[in-house]
């Protein structure tokens, strides 16, 4: 029996190149530093720094502004001779590192936007390079499965880093430190790229279009059905993110609250369930088609919402249902995040794979921007309204539905072949 389960597990960890592990460490380390502030910048800047709940959520919705330009360079940056995947990641995390200084000396909303807006531009660079580095180094089934990995390292770390944060936070209540922290990991991050990575493009892959690359990527019809629905998702994942930590604080149990010691557990809970299922999940999903996976992970969206509504509407047992509802919006996420980026890669020519990644990443632009801003405006109305949010994100869930059922006729025979 134990010999049984011991080769069930390993079959869900695939052999992938040496420097696709890397990657996925280095990406662990810096999602740590990440998940030092993630869900506690919102809170530090609305509850100490004074700020109203909107300024803040513009403050974060700036970053995607900027973001917008980091993707667009850093998919034809990426496919460029001269550039290539590693030299524009570096650059990448040097930009974020000076990003994180800056939010943690931010005293004033001015400063918060500036250090924001120059984060946006490093993540827009940082998205289109290492998720091309990925899909250059594995092909076929093994894409999904390095996905997966890169995927797992990102939630492992986040997970980490909110674990740790969080423990910080109860016990010193010093927020500012985080933010260095944050800054530091990106650093280390850059050291094991400069010493441990290499360059992986090929002269057969490496791109020659220029605005060529984009124009064919703009009338690739699947990939444009794709980006309406992937924005849609991204706007989902931007509230677990953005508004749902100052939701839990400011509004949970009719407005009671919860601590953030409890709102640490809650996001620890939802990182570790992340963590926990996103082999398994993304082993049970290779079964179907990329846009059947993405339609069970938009009704898992849905039902996540319905479960964090509650957490307004009840007196008692707040907590039950905010327990419930991250966690299906923990299973809704691991099945979202590998697909969406194998998908983009196989639908991409080699030549403008850095160009399709790019625009798969402006969608997470696009959705970081609207999902604080449009959190942010309903966390400054009165009740019900408040609540009446999260069912609404959950109704839209339907066009989604829509969406995705009409890329799955488009795309029909585009499914991973299972090992």
């Amino acid at each position: 029996m134990k010999f049984f389960l011991a080769q069930r597990w390993t079959g869900w960890i695939p052999l992938l190149d040496r420097q696709v592990w890397i990657l996925a460490g280095g990406r662990l380390l810096s999602q740590m530093g990440t998940g030092f502030t993630l869900y506690f910048l919102q809170i530090f800047f609305v509850n100490q720094v004074g700020l109203t709940a909107t300024s803040v959520g513009f403050a974060l919705s700036s970053a995607s502004l900027s973001g917008v330009i980091g993707r667009v360079l850093g998919g034809s940056m990426t496919d460029s001779h001269w550039w290539g995947r590693r030299r524009t990641l570096l650059l990448a995390v040097s930009i974020c590192a000076i990003a994180a200084v800056l939010i943690a000396i931010s005293h004033s909303f001015t400063v918060l936007v500036l250090g924001n807006v120059v984060m946006g531009l490093g993540v827009g660079l940082y998205w289109p390079s290492t998720e091309a580095i990925v899909a250059d180094l594995s092909e076929g089934a093994q894409r999904r499965q390095a996905f997966t990995i890169t995927r797992f390292a990102d939630n492992a770390g986040l997970g980490l880093g909110v674990i740790l944060g969080g423990g910080w936070i109860a016990l010193t209540q010093a927020y500012r430190t985080l933010f260095w922290i944050d800054a530091i990991s990106f650093v280390i991050f850059g050291g094991i790229i400069y010493f441990t990575l290499t360059e992986t493009t090929h002269p057969q892959t490496q791109g020659r279009h220029g605005l060529q690359g984009w124009r064919l990527a703009c009338q690739d019809r699947r990939l444009l059905t794709y980006i309406v629905a992937n924005v849609w998702i991204t706007t989902y994942l931007a509230q677990i993110h953005s508004t749902m930590p100052l939701y839990f604080k400011n509004f949970a149990q009719q407005g009671a609250g919860l601590s953030e010691m409890v709102i640490t557990g809650l996001f620890t809970w939802h990182l570790g369930l992340s963590v926990a299922s996103q082999l398994p999940i993304a082993h049970y999903l290779q079964r179907w088609s990329y846009p059947q996976g993405l339609m069970i992970s938009a009704c898992l969206w849905g039902l996540g919402f319905l479960a964090i509504s509650m957490t307004g509407i009840v007196h008692q047992g707040a907590l039950e249902w905010a327990i419930v509802g991250l966690g299906i919006l923990a299973i809704a996420t691991v099945a979202y995040l590998p697909i969406a980026s194998s998908l983009v890669a196989d639908l991409a020519p080699p030549t403008v794979r850095g160009v399709y990644l790019s625009i798969n990443s402006l969608c997470w632009a696009i959705g970081y921007f609207i999902g604080p801003a449009l959190g942010g405006l309903a966390l400054d109305q009165q009740r019900p309204w408040i609540d009446f949010y999260w069912l609404g994100l959950a109704l839209s869930v339907s066009l989604v539905l829509i969406i995705l059922r009409y890329l799955d006729h488009l795309i029909k025979g585009l499914t991973p072949n299972i090992p």
